[in-house]
């Protein structure tokens, strides 16, 4: 069978947990220690997907803000994307929208999902219906997910291999 490679990036803001649910999906593993991604982390999971198998070339790109944005030459060739928020800190979902933003100016028409990280912290939770709904509004699938308790973090990355194919 033929395996088809599909780069995927990770964006979101800094510290929402981007490494952390790349390294829950492709190794099954989260550590409690914070990892600041470094310009971009390269890992590979290939995975059946509709009778075929895709390769998700996953790129795990530093938390870009204001000062730092993300560079355009990452995003280049992406098929798709997940958006990370931390469901904990409202200034992270606000910047899902800049994020997408870039995302489509870099690659028009490429897929993505949105992950709201962190369902662990159910009491700082601070995500509220109405904000997921605006945020599915947007065209992209929007699930909550979780590094440490690995809630959501597989059916993320599957939802968006299902739109590759």
């Amino acid at each position: 069978m033929t395996v088809t490679h599909k780069k995927v990036c990770l964006l979101g803001s800094f510290a929402v947990g981007k490494t952390s649910l790349a390294r829950r999906y492709v190794h099954s593993i989260f550590s409690d220690k914070y990892q600041t991604t470094v310009g971009v982390k390269i890992e590979k999971k290939t995975v059946p997907v509709s009778g075929a198998e895709v390769c998700l070339v996953i790129w795990d790109i530093h938390g870009g803000t204001e000062f730092q944005p993300v560079h355009r030459s990452y995003l280049r060739g992406a098929a798709g994307y997940i958006l990370v928020a931390d469901g904990t800190r409202l200034s992270s979902v606000e910047d899902l929208r800049r994020f997408r933003e870039t995302a489509l100016a870099a690659n028009p028409g490429a897929v993505g999902v949105l992950l709201l990280n962190k369902t662990d912290l159910a009491s700082e939770w601070r995500v509220g219906p109405e904000t997921e709904r605006d945020l599915a509004r947007q065209g992209w699938p929007v699930l909550r997910s979780s590094a440490k308790t690995g809630e959501g973090v597989e059916e993320g990355f599957l939802a968006l291999a299902r739109q590759m194919v």
